[in-house]
């Protein structure tokens, strides 16, 4: 007996069973992570509300409702050193995440990641809801938000090193600066969404603005735990090739062996191995910290992204207040209005993978756009005030030049260096390799929150920021100049350049 055609919806099915899980596995955890900034921006926006100039809120005839200017403000943050409070806040969290996410790594890769991300993502849920609650519960101890804030910075960590080497298991190399870019867009749609929900009840019940944000983390904990997939062998899939060859892969090329020696092959303790010596099959082990910090182009890119993360974090928790203040917004338009920054870092982080997969150069990519980021802060600083066209311009480049190379070092370059040739296909390292990059990233995050929240005049802020972005691009030029002397022809036979 014949066997029955195929039905229309079987001939439409255009995925094989690898690609459908591929592209699950991408925009779950693309929504994980969403998730994640979705619960991290309601600080920034509440700002306005919880110290605001009160006597322009309410007025009967040419006299106001309130005593003073900051008798409508939340206690403690009435007080003149307000910006040292939020700063307090704002590094309560990010120095807890900074220290925490050098360890994180490590627990991420001897730990069976879904519990370890849904755990994370329940607590964190927790933690941010606990801050709005302080509204309804009229907590005005500037330590109970400290206290949370740190709790919420510690276990925020379980997310960037899981939801990487998740992807980085799925995906080989190919066009993963595309892919990457495409998915790294979860920061910035996380931020925007944060703002708009926050926004809603930023006014009215500012303690909604995270307990809402907590809900959905938390519901988002819970889809994770039951349908993420570690790995493509766990479903039948096959691996991807992590030693795949680019059309053009003078990605990241150094000198080594007139200037470092041959690599070889890293063990998990960090010395190198020729490769006679590890012929021999071995199951793959986790890297440790040190080991990861061998592998060349990580010190480099880590301390570029501490310079570049300072200055996208400035923005993301300090440019509702500055658009507050400078441009004199209410609370809710300076929130929207700031998610115009994160519109561009989807398009510089997109911008940035297409353009680093095609040229094979991470770092030369990184580069060029730091080093124009730089004029442009200069020129936001000076015109970004001066009307409305204007403002939505400016933001939306500075964000596109600000936030690509972040977002191509925390994803591509991360995964890249993660199943670097030298560990011999072993991808344990990619969740340490991670949590140092995106750790030491995270220090830069504190320190420009806390930096701006010291200096009183916003044009000092501005010129940190032009500082930082330089000293970025700076760390970069060793990269950039053996990724040039690649294009120019001088090949590894030639010149001992090797991939990094």
């Amino acid at each position: 007996m014949p066997r029955p055609s195929l039905p229309v919806g079987g001939r439409l099915c255009l995925f094989s069973r690898d690609r459908w899980y591929r592209g699950f596995t991408l925009v779950l955890t693309f929504l994980c992570y969403t998730s994640y900034h979705l619960s991290r921006k309601p600080i920034s926006i509440v700002k306005g509300e919880l110290h605001k100039n009160c006597s322009g809120e309410a007025r009967h005839g040419n006299h106001s409702i309130f005593d003073n200017d900051t008798s409508c403000d939340w206690p403690p943050f009435d007080k003149a050193n307000y910006k040292l409070l939020f700063a307090a806040l704002d590094n309560s969290f990010l120095i807890a995440y900074a220290i925490a996410m050098f360890f994180s790594g490590m627990f991420g890769e001897r730990l069976p990641l879904r519990y370890y991300l849904s755990v994370g993502m329940l607590l964190s849920g927790l933690f941010t809801s606990l801050f709005g609650l302080g509204f309804y519960w009229k907590i005005h101890n500037i330590w109970f938000f400290v206290i949370v804030q740190v709790a919420n910075g510690l276990v925020q960590t379980t997310g960037w090193p899981s939801v990487v080497t998740c992807v980085g298991n799925w995906f080989g190399k190919g066009k993963r600066g595309f892919i990457m870019g495409v998915w790294n867009s979860h920061t910035s749609v996380g931020n925007i969404l944060g703002s708009l929900i926050a926004g809603v009840w930023v006014s009215s019940a500012w303690g909604l603005s995270f307990i809402v944000p907590g809900i959905i983390i938390a519901v988002m904990g819970i889809v994770c735990f039951f349908f993420l997939v570690e790995h493509p062998e766990d479903v039948g899939c096959t691996p991807p090739d992590h030693q795949e060859q680019l059309e053009h892969e003078p990605l990241l090329c150094q000198e080594l062996e007139e200037e470092e020696g041959d690599l070889g092959h890293l063990t998990p303790s960090g010395e190198a191995v020729g490769g006679s010596a590890s012929s021999h099959k071995e199951a793959p082990s986790a890297i440790s910290f040190l080991g990861a910090l061998r592998i060349p182009g990580v010190v480099e890119f880590a301390l570029c992204l501490l310079f570049a993360k300072l200055v996208s974090y400035t923005f993301l928790f300090w440019l509702p207040l500055y658009l507050s203040h400078v441009g004199h917004l209410d609370p809710k338009n300076a929130g929207d209005i700031s998610t115009l920054f994160d519109v561009g870092g989807i398009i510089g982080g997109i911008l940035a993978g297409v353009v680093s997969d095609y040229t094979g150069g991470r770092a030369t990519t990184c580069y060029v756009m730091l080093i124009t980021a730089a004029p442009m802060l200069f020129l936001y600083n000076y015109i970004g005030q001066s009307g409305l066209a204007t403002v939505i311009g400016m933001l939306i480049v500075c964000g596109a030049l600000v936030n690509g190379p972040y977002a191509l070092i925390t994803t591509a370059v991360a995964a890249d260096l993660g199943t670097h040739k030298c560990l011999k296909g072993n991808a344990k390292a990619l969740s340490t390799v991670t949590a140092i990059i995106d750790g030491t990233g995270s220090i830069g995050a504190a320190l420009g929150p806390l930096l701006a929240g010291f200096i009183t005049d916003w044009n000092k802020v501005f010129y940190m920021l032009i500082t930082s972005d330089t000293l970025a691009f700076l760390l970069l030029s060793r990269l950039v100049y053996k990724e040039v002397r690649c294009w120019c022809g001088y090949t590894a036979r030639q010149r001992g350049c090797k991939e990094i």
